[in-house]
């Protein structure tokens, strides 16, 4: 009985998490280009250009399939921070400067955590995979990055 009771309590909240993200709109989608010393690495990202989806972000998401990701498009280059309270992926966090080169990478930040991460330099937009795709692929700081399909 407090198995199968387990078992809806599980897939009632699954169901509920799937509908909240049904109803999350749709975000532009782009890709972004990282000339990187092993050859070009292509990365399909959603767009979050808004207040609302740049806090969104990839909160509540199950899955990151590789070389996919999310795209923060912010005003202007500041020190930008990020949290992961309710994302329940590690990820990797690319940042990188108005000229579109990276100035530096959290790699691996853990998941469901309040800690911010920043690089501790100036930023305009943040690209977002899953843990390990950046040293996978060997961008870091001095990256070239070019943008595909992208709005600003």
């Amino acid at each position: 009985m407090r198995r199968a009771l387990a078992v809806l309590l599980v897939a009632g909240a699954c169901h509920t998490q799937a509908a909240a993200e049904r109803n999350m709109p749709k975000l532009p989608e782009g890709a972004v280009r990282f000339e990187t010393p092993r050859g070009p690495w292509v990365v399909r990202v959603e767009i979050a250009a808004s207040d609302a989806s740049r806090a969104r972000g990839l909160m509540l998401r199950r899955e990151l399939p590789p070389d996919h990701g999310m795209l923060f498009v912010f005003p202007s280059a500041q020190e930008h921070g990020f949290w992961m309270h309710d994302t329940l992926l590690a990820l990797d966090m690319i940042f990188l400067a108005d000229d579109r080169s990276v100035v530096g990478v959290v790699a691996n930040a853990a998941p469901m955590t309040d800690s911010p991460r920043s690089v501790g330099q100036p930023s305009r937009y943040v690209v977002e995979v899953a843990a390990g795709e950046a040293a996978a692929h060997a961008v870091g700081p001095g990256t070239r990055v070019s943008f595909v399909d992208v709005a600003e």
